[in-house]
């Protein structure tokens, strides 16, 4: 596998000077791996920049929470239908939420620009 980088971080795991390297993945032949989404994403945007055009991205990182004796998810040993849980609200309801900002001061940390957090629709 050939590395080629493409952002560096600070690492907030570590600190300062410790940094994460995001690489695009390619064979020693030249052609991205299959797993290299972010090639076929940059010239999908180069496209759209070579119209004139002034792209924007964004992802989710979801991912849920479960108590590791019960297996379910934290904060609701009697699961009701999904739905009624978007978006919790106060400390009080939202479970999970010291995790939430653990991720999201790291992501701050490591100079990675996002636009907030919100628990989904499902428990945990």
């Amino acid at each position: 596998v050939i590395l080629y980088p493409q952002a560096v971080f600070w690492d907030p795991f570590r600190g300062k000077p410790n940094v994460l390297v995001m690489c695009d993945t390619y064979t020693p032949a030249g052609e991205p791996l299959p797993t290299n989404a972010r090639f076929n994403y940059a010239k999908v945007m180069k496209k759209a920049v070579d119209k004139g055009l002034e792209p924007w991205f964004g992802i989710e990182q979801e991912y849920f929470l479960f108590e590791k004796d019960t297996q379910r998810p934290k904060g609701y040993p009697d699961l009701a239908p999904q739905g009624p849980y978007y978006c919790g609200v106060s400390a009080v309801h939202m479970q999970g939420r010291l995790v939430a900002e653990a991720h999201y001061r790291a992501c701050l940390y490591a100079g990675i620009s996002l636009s907030g957090i919100n628990a989904e629709v499902a428990p945990g």
